[in-house]
């Protein structure tokens, strides 16, 4: 395909009644900085959930293979392997890298493009060279998960010190416990259910309790940083007893719904309450090194990127069924050439 071509590829979209639409996404030949990408796989995100009644292409955790490149763009070449995430593009206002996130024009652009597709079309700027260490079913869930459970770890000051506590063994959970114990953390996992206790402990906790046990638990010691992961927030009454002093709370469940917690607890324990979605691009970077470097990978179930696979694949994640993260694959003969 020429740079040159008007481009066409097909689409997954939502719809206002929740439906899979499958269509086509019309874009002009390349200019500038993009890069034209043959989507391979795409991981399925809890928030995909959230934007399955909108008139969107869906997905945001995508790796593909570039196959035509604008006249402006760097260093890709045909062939390459990239993936890519939820942010889209950053504007040139940001003081610091950790602004691209936080800048106060961010707008929503781009909704007929996601990686629920068999194409995209992406600024140079936005891609991430992928570790030949990591398949692209392996890749595709750390572009979301991935970004948003490392940027904790790597970005607030956590140390190695630290002892973590992560409550919801799920698609990010699973990878929390993996990052952090492999940067030298004990980690604590606590699930609402007993049946995950020996996937825990292999993805490298050192205790795992189910949640509604830890009034009598005395989990060893305090812990220093709680990550909520799971997709429902806590009963915060069981876990603010066992958080040390100055101890950091990082809430990541997205959707609706107020955090309301104890306050004396928070005041007479300097307990600190920290938002962090996504990553910057370098924490991105090193994310993916870190992955590739330690063997941190998602533990995947493989759906077939059509239709009724993305069908198939939204009901499992909607009856919370998936262990541990939902990858819907394009087929070889769907692939852009």
């Amino acid at each position: 395909m020429s740079p040159h071509d008007s481009i066409v590829f097909n689409v997954f979209k939502g719809s206002k009644a929740g439906d899979i639409i499958e269509s086509d996404s019309k874009r002009p030949a390349l200019s500038g900085d993009q890069v034209l990408i043959s989507v391979s796989a795409s991981g399925l995100c809890g928030g995909d959930l959230l934007f399955k009644h909108n008139d969107m292409t869906l997905g945001h955790e995508g790796v593909g293979v570039v196959v035509a490149t604008g006249p402006e763009v760097q260093s890709l070449t045909k062939g390459v392997r990239v993936g890519w995430g939820f942010l889209q593009d950053t504007c040139a206002n940001a003081s610091n890298a950790s602004a691209e996130l936080t800048c106060s024009a961010r707008s929503e652009r781009y909704l007929d493009q996601g990686s629920l597709a068999y194409g995209i079309v992406k600024k140079e700027s936005r891609l991430f060279l992928i570790p030949k260490e990591l398949s692209d079913e392996e890749v595709a869930p750390l572009m979301c998960a991935g970004a948003t459970v490392f940027n904790v770890l790597d970005t607030y000051d956590v140390k190695p010190t630290d002892r973590i506590g992560v409550i919801g063994v799920g698609g990010l959970g699973h990878l929390a416990i993996q990052f952090a114990s492999k940067m030298g953390n004990e980690v604590i996992a606590f699930s609402s259910t007993q049946s995950k206790e020996s996937d825990a402990l292999a993805f490298g906790a050192s205790a795992y309790y189910n949640d509604l046990n830890t009034k009598e638990a005395s989990l060893g010691g305090a812990l220093d940083v709680l990550i909520v992961t799971a997709p429902a927030l806590p009963n915060w009454g069981i876990y603010l007893p066992f958080l040390a002093p100055k101890a950091k709370i990082f809430a990541l469940p997205i959707g609706p719904g107020n955090l309301a917690l104890p306050n004396m607890p928070l005041l007479l324990n300097g307990i600190t309450i920290q938002g962090s979605v996504l990553a910057p691009t370098n924490v991105h970077k090193r994310m993916l090194d870190f992955a590739a470097a330690k063997g941190v990978k998602p533990k995947v179930h493989k759906f077939l990127m059509d239709r009724d696979g993305i069908v198939e694949a939204f009901g499992v994640l909607k009856e919370g069924k998936m262990r541990y993260r939902e990858v819907l694959v394009v087929p070889e003969e769907n692939r852009l050439k």
